[in-house]
Formats: structure tokens, C-alpha cells, sequence
């Protein structure tokens, strides 16, 4: 041994005859805490209202908020007076991966004390044709089973779906196997085969048995306007050899279904209300269809290699048996 590297001399970092092993993580100099913090502070709007609901003084809340973003080296919140608090671009990524990081240590803790129960979050997002049909029997039935499981639950046209899912602000989503992007991973929930709407007094409504689209084909067409409904609806058209006349637009399906019901036209839609009528009380008629249009799967997806929390599995396993029945 040189008289360099003596053992004890001040510039030995090591311990003799034992190598560092890179192996071995750095300690994380935040808490999880502070990350609960965070995040009331961010879903609540307000420090005083995360106070509130962490049971906690305002100052503790500012003072951890603080102590977070000076060791994170950013900013994570806009603190305006008198107007709450906004996530920052920076904030909105760290939001994501705290929310994953508590749900994780949450499943540990559950995992390890045995109590069995579900506790801590889930987020939930939705295709909105798809929110009024199925998702009240998922998310009651799984509150029943769940009771202490925060549940949220919202719904958005799929680009901010998809965006929010791979940011990690939502666990999973519930929506149509169209255009979903390439690193999800999907559970198949139900299969459905698009149909025609029409009103109680349109001649098709009078007619045994399934129509051509073609015969459609001079009417008007009320789109429901969302880029993937609109776009798979257009090319079944195309298919049939026509392009539709579209006469009305909107992105609110029971919009749409309310036009039919009073017949300012037709549509295609995938879902099927068990109630044949409108807001109005109005009839929707539906007919099946003859061309080969295929059926669109119904899928629960989240983000591939991204590990689902315990809560997200329960939900997984309950709409496979549930979803099913729900049609």
C-alpha cells in the first residue's frame, strides 16, 4: 500500500477492501409527507384548504411546500393571493410522479400491515359516450366493495386522455380500442357493433330487419364531433360508397340523440341506452346494420410498463365481470 492511500489518511472515501457498490441508492432527502402535501395542495386549490384536509396549520403546509421545491431545485406551484394556487409546467410531471410514488407506498404498507382493505386514490378517466351508459354500475359498485378508496372520476375527449394517462394524472381510462396510442397496455372490457339511431317516425323505424347505410345516403347526418367518433362514423359512410350530409354536429351524445329524437336526422352509435328515449321523451329507434362494419372493442388502458396500483387492479378485475352485464 502507498503512503498515498493509507487507511485513515483524510482523502480515503472507502472503507479498506470494500468497494462502493453503485448499486446502492442515495438517500432521498424528501419526504413522503411532503409529497402528501403536494398534492392535497395541488387537487385542493388552496393551502388553506389542503390545511384543512391534512389536518395541519397553513404555515406547516407553506413551510413543506417550500422544503420541497429548494430541494428539488424547482418550482412547483404559482402562489396567488387571494386566488389559490396553480400547478406549474415543472409541478404537473412532479405531480404525476408523487401521485405514483404515494400509491406505491401506500400497496406496501397494505401489503405488509395485512388490514386487507383498499385505501389512498384512483383517477379514472372516460370517453364521454361511454360515461352515461356503463360508468355509474362501475364506479358504485366498486365504491360498495371499496368504501375507503378516494375515487375520481371525470371525462375528456381522448387526445387529453391520453396525454393526462401518460403524465401519470390518470390511472387508468375507459374508451374505445380507436387510436389508442402504441405504449398502452389494454384489458378488453365488451365488444359492440355500430348501429343506426332514428326517430320513432322515420321510415326505417317502420321497417323489419336492418337497413344499408347507402340507403341513408340523401339524409341529413347528425355527427356526434369528436375526432374518434366522428372519423370511425365517416368511414363506415365511405365504406357504403357515400360521403353523409352532415347536417348537424355536437360533442354531447345525448345532444346528438335528442336531434334523431326529433328527426332532423340519423346517426351511428356504438352504445346502446337501455332507455329508448330522449331528454324530451322522444323515441330513438335502433337498427342494425347490414354492411360489414366490424365490431369496436370497449378496453380499460394504462400506461405499458408503468405498474398498476393495488386499487387499479381491484377496478381491473371488477369491470371485466361487470362491464359485460352492463349492456
Amino acid at each position: 500500500m502507498s503512503a498515498t492511500t493509507r487507511p485513515g489518511d483524510s482523502n480515503d472515501s472507502t472503507t479498506p477492501g470494500v468497494e462502493a457498490d453503485p448499486a446502492v441508492p442515495h438517500l432521498v432527502p424528501f419526504t413522503l409527507r411532503q409529497l402528501q402535501m403536494f398534492v392535497t395542495v395541488a387537487e385542493a386549490g388552496t393551502i388553506s384548504r389542503a390545511a384543512e384536509r391534512l389536518y395541519v396549520s397553513e404555515t406547516g403546509v407553506s413551510l413543506a411546500i417550500n422544503q420541497l421545491e429548494r430541494t428539488l431545485g424547482v418550482k412547483l406551484l404559482n402562489r396567488r393571493r387571494a386566488h389559490g394556487v396553480t400547478v406549474t409546467t415543472t409541478g404537473q410531471s412532479v405531480l404525476a410522479s408523487a401521485r405514483q410514488i404515494l400509491g406505491e407506498a401506500g400497496d406496501l404498507y397494505e401489503e405488509i400491515s395485512g388490514t386487507g382493505d383498499l385505501t389512498g386514490g384512483l383517477s379514472l378517466g372516460c370517453f364521454p359516450s361511454i360515461g352515461p351508459t356503463m360508468m355509474p354500475l362501475l364506479v358504485r359498485t366498486f365504491l360498495e366493495n371499496h368504501p375507503h378508496v378516494a375515487l375520481r372520476f371525470r371525462e375528456d375527449s381522448p387526445e387529453v386522455l391520453h396525454t393526462d394517462l401518460e403524465a401519470g394524472l390518470l390511472d387508468l381510462i375507459v374508451t374505445y380500442d380507436l387510436g389508442l396510442p402504441q405504449n398502452v397496455r389494454q384489458l378488453p372490457l365488451l365488444d359492440l357493433r355500430p348501429c343506426v339511431l332514428v326517430g320513432e317516425d322515420h321510415w326505417a323505424a317502420h321497417r323489419e330487419g336492418p337497413v344499408d347505410l347507402a340507403e341513408l345516403a340523401d339524409e341529413p347526418y347528425v355527427l356526434l364531433d369528436n375526432p374518434v367518433s366522428a372519423n370511425h362514423s365517416l368511414s363506415l359512410c365511405r365504406s357504403a360508397g357515400f360521403e353523409p350530409r352532415v347536417g348537424y354536429k355536437s360533442q354531447n351524445f345525448e345532444t346528438v340523440r335528442s336531434f334523431v329524437g326529433r328527426g332532423l336526422g340519423w346517426t351511428i352509435n356504438l352504445m346502446r341506452p337501455k332507455v329508448g328515449t330522449t331528454h324530451e321523451g322522444l323515441s330513438i329507434v335502433t337498427k342494425e346494420i347490414t354492411d360489414d362494419v366490424g365490431a369496436v372493442r370497449i378496453v380499460a388502458a394504462w400506461p405499458q410498463g408503468r405498474p398498476l396500483s393495488r386499487n387499479a387492479k381491484a377496478f381491473l378485475e371488477l369491470a371485466r365481470d361487470v362491464v359485460p352485464d352492463s349492456m
